[in-house]
């Protein structure tokens, strides 16, 4: 109950403090590239439910038709503002949207496609899908360069999917396990400290 309260008042403050900057982001980017302002995806939630994750849209229009669900390296598919957006993550911060109207917490395990989840065991869907999904966790802090990662492999999907998934597994089961309110805080300030540092 008080993490929902804490993500209510945090992606509504959020929101509107941050108002303008959506507002700049949403104009350069309608005018740079053709296609909406939003990209949708459909992620698993918890309980397994499914919704629409809400981001800015860093690649070209129906970019998943053109390649993988993940992105690798400087992926063609990205727009010049796309770039800027990404590597600032300031194209995630339309998920603070998804806090609000709860399918998303500020913190939690990082909602997967539906396609990736297929390889979760019972076990750790169990764990995971008990709490709902964040737009930070510490898997996302720990490979915060992840599609750098990946643009090494020859075969990406294959790296993602047997040693960069696994390991984000573990840390969300760690999560689910352990989260608390300080845990939360603690991995906000460091998410925005690894932001600034890159």
């Amino acid at each position: 109950m008080v993490k929902r309260l804490f993500d209510i008042v945090a992606s509504f403050l959020g929101l509107v403090l941050l108002s303008p900057l959506f507002i700049i982001a949403s104009v350069i980017i309608k005018f740079t590239s053709n296609g909406p302002v939003f990209f949708r995806q459909t992620r698993v939630g918890k309980n397994e439910k499914l919704f629409q994750i809400h981001k800015f849209r860093t690649m070209v229009v129906n970019a998943e038709s053109k390649g993988l669900k993940i992105t690798v390296g400087a992926d063609s598919r990205i727009t010049p503002i796309g770039y800027i957006l990404r590597k600032t993550k300031f194209d995630e911060l339309p998920q603070l949207i998804d806090v609000l109207i709860g399918d998303m917490s500020l913190v939690g395990p990082r909602p997967e496609v539906p396609e990736y989840v297929k390889y979760y065991t019972p076990e750790i869907k169990q764990k995971i899908f008990s709490v709902r999904p964040g737009i930070t966790d510490a898997a996302s802090i720990e490979m915060i360069d992840e599609n750098d990662i990946l643009a090494k492999s020859s075969n990406p999907e294959h790296t993602y999917i047997n040693e960069i998934l696994p390991l984000k597994l573990s840390y969300a089961v760690k999560y689910a396990d352990h989260h608390n309110l300080f845990i939360d805080l603690m991995l906000i300030l460091k998410t925005l400290k690894k932001i600034i540092i890159r």
